[in-house]
């Protein structure tokens, strides 16, 4: 299992600027049977345990309060960034009942090649890049992966029921929604634009443009 290292945070609102200065991210944990507490992780430490569970895979957070450590399985719930830098603001924990199911959102991941792209010059097309998901904590997947090395011929289908699950996780979709297929390139249409006849102006004296009017008959 994943771990991170947490401590109780005494520094809230404005104050939290002086933490990211230091390379310290504001937290709160929140879930199942426990007070909301606020805490405060080291950005690097974060930064690299995210990469690796997502937010869908549980994590070991141990948290420090003065002499006394605690432990909690967690799964990180939402993380704010900066719209500019993109850099970590806050991050939300949530721990959750290890005995009741829950849903979350997991990316998928794609791999190998598929043939009726590679040689029959078809372009993949990826219709699903993320499926929410139904299951105990302990069982939900960082990630699921898509073999689209099963695409040989542009009849080939990867449906959701295709998909290779842990034992007890759900995808809360329609299983016959499509994933992944190979298409034709598009062909350039012609389009022939109908000419329509505009008034033919003439000149007045003096440079002026005037519009040739019809004889009423």
């Amino acid at each position: 299992m994943f771990s991170l290292q947490a401590k109780i945070r005494k520094k809230i609102g404005r104050k939290t600027e002086a933490l990211r200065k230091k390379g310290i991210l504001p937290a709160v944990l929140y879930g199942s049977g426990i007070k909301n507490l606020n805490l405060e992780i080291n950005e690097k430490e974060f930064i690299k345990t995210y990469k690796e569970a997502g937010e869908s895979s549980l994590i070991s957070l141990k948290v420090k309060d003065n002499s006394q450590e605690k432990d909690f399985q967690v799964l990180i719930h939402q993380v704010e960034k900066d719209p500019l830098t993109e850099g970590f603001l806050h991050i939300d924990l949530y721990c959750p009942s290890l005995e009741k199911e829950i849903e979350v959102e997991v990316p998928l991941m794609f791999k190998n090649e598929s043939l009726a792209a590679r040689d029959l010059g078809g372009i993949l097309v990826k219709e699903v890049q993320k499926v929410t998901v139904k299951g105990l904590a302990r069982n939900l997947p960082r990630e699921i992966e898509v073999d689209v090395g099963k695409l040989k011929t542009f009849e080939d289908r990867i449906a959701i029921k295709d998909l290779i699950l842990p034992k007890g996780v759900t995808i809360q979709r329609d299983k016959e929604d499509i994933v992944a297929l190979v298409v034709l390139p598009a062909k350039e249409e012609e389009i022939v634009k109908e000419e329509v006849p505009t008034p033919t102006p003439e000149k007045e004296e003096g440079g002026e443009m005037k519009e040739v009017e019809k004889e009423k008959k």
